[in-house]
């Protein structure tokens, strides 16, 4: 049998400092429906901003991993992450008031913790795998980073780590089945070498730091004064003077923790993958920045194969779901601005509609004498129409509504739309319609090519 999607019972929240920040901040874990994937809502911010942690939205690694977002960005999130998917969980909505991720003790171990007292469910529909069936690599040969992931039944992961360390020296870790992640991966805490803290400092970052949520590494033996040096700065109790090694504030939980916090951190980077994947993952000196560009290299693969694979399929000797007279029913344009012909499908949630591109449209006059092309923001106008018709359609008296388009995002055009074409559009729903706000996914395709794709966001209202 397929496994179902999860996402939580209930919600649950977490509080304390983030790292780098050093700002109290709570995260409320709240469950999502089906095919929602992992969003964060900034409720500090002015409109409560939705940031989706995806590996594209990622505008930071140093020191962590930083996602941004409709202008919002949340900091230090890849140990919340790893904890979701270490838990194998597909959906959850997390409400942050603060622009970073707590760190708690540095690991990953109370947020599995706090999902478990939440409970997990399984929702209807079927987890949405992304099965390797050829490696993928990523290598960086000059900082000797090669992140690689062969074809498998199940995700697993293996990390070498090597910092030049005579106290670290080479370290392994794996993690062979994510049923083990709990024990074996969620308790291990972050790290940083002694000679890097006055750095960090004063350079802004882990204002939130502390000797109980990091271990510290000494290179070698440091003297009394210089700990009690450092412990000042950071205004936090001095410890006792100790050999190189670990700061013997803490013991380790496994010989090799540091290398199995780097599999935490792989873990939750490939989480913005935004799909589970079956894969065995082999990664030599990881970091956040190899782990992400990795993650876009697989959620770029994973896009080209949707892209093909949602390549709508219409017969043209087939009656319309929606003819050209039904069309001005539901939205109030006219020639010469009605940029649909027809809708050949429709379901609540998606709808594919077609435009016949002519060298009768009146825009070719002047967009170009020369070489006729359909301008840019008329393929957008034509999708947005076709994403009206599916919005109007749900209301009984769609004559009396209309649809405001409050924002178009990630627009990209792929190739020309010239006289003779015929553009075929999908749209379909990335959330439920609430509160008269929708958000939608939209396509569009000449034959069998991928020419304009985007987002967007728009408000249904009743007419004055």
């Amino acid at each position: 049998m397929s496994k179902k999607q999860k996402t939580i019972k209930k919600a649950v929240t977490l509080s304390g400092k983030g790292l780098h920040t050093g700002l109290q901040v709570d995260v409320t874990f709240k469950p999502a429906p089906a095919n929602h994937g992992y969003v964060f809502k900034r409720t500090d911010l002015e409109n409560q901003p939705l940031i989706r942690a995806r590996a594209e939205n990622v505008t930071d690694t140093s020191r962590g991993t930083t996602i941004s977002e409709n202008g919002a960005r949340i900091g230090t999130i890849e140990h919340l992450m790893a904890a979701l998917y270490g838990q194998e969980i597909d959906n959850v909505l997390m409400e942050i008031n603060g622009p970073e991720a707590p760190i708690i003790d540095g690991s990953s171990k109370f947020v599995v913790k706090a999902l478990k007292e939440a409970g997990l469910v399984d929702q209807q529909e079927d987890k949405n795998y992304y099965e390797i069936t050829e490696k993928i690599s990523y290598t960086d040969p000059d900082k000797q980073i090669e992140i690689t992931i062969f074809p498998d039944d199940r995700f697993s992961a293996h990390v070498m780590i090597d910092y030049d360390s005579r106290v670290l020296g080479n370290q392994y870790a794996t993690l062979d089945d994510l049923h083990n992640f709990e024990h074996e991966v969620a308790p291990c805490r972050t790290f940083v070498f002694f000679h890097e803290l006055e750095f960090l400092l004063k350079n802004d970052l882990i204002k939130g730091g502390d000797l109980e949520n990091a271990i510290v590494i000494l290179e070698h033996e440091v003297p009394q004064e210089e700990l009690d040096r450092i412990a000042d700065l950071f205004n936090k109790p001095r410890v006792k003077r100790n050999s190189e090694g670990v700061m013997n504030n803490l013991e380790l939980y496994f010989i090799n923790e540091p290398a199995r916090h780097k599999l935490l951190d792989l873990i939750g980077d490939l989480a913005l993958i935004g799909r589970p994947v079956k894969g065995r993952v082999v990664a030599t000196r990881p970091g956040h920045y190899a782990n992400n560009l990795f993650a876009r290299k697989i959620s770029s693969i994973i896009k080209q194969e949707e892209t093909k694979s949602y390549l709508p399929e219409y017969d043209l000797t087939k009656t319309p779901v929606l003819n050209v007279r039904q069309i001005m029913d539901l939205l109030p344009h006219r020639p010469p601005f009605l940029l649909v012909d027809k809708i050949v499908a429709m379901t609540e949630t998606a709808i594919i509609g077609v435009k016949n591109v002519t060298m009768n449209e009146g825009f070719f006059v002047g967009h170009f004498p020369n070489e006729p092309i359909m301008p840019g923001v008329l393929q957008v106008e034509a999708m947005a129409q076709v994403g009206g018709i599916l919005v109007l359609s749900s209301v009984p008296d769609p004559e009396n509504y209309a649809t405001y388009f409050l924002k178009i995002d990630k627009v990209k055009f792929k190739r020309k739309v010239v006289p003779g074409d015929t553009i075929v559009f999908k749209l379909e729903y990335l959330a439920p319609l609430r509160r008269g706000i929708v958000y939608m996914r939209g396509q569009a395709f000449v034959g069998d090519e991928l020419t304009m794709e985007g987002e967007m966001m728009a408000q249904i209202a009743k007419n004055k």
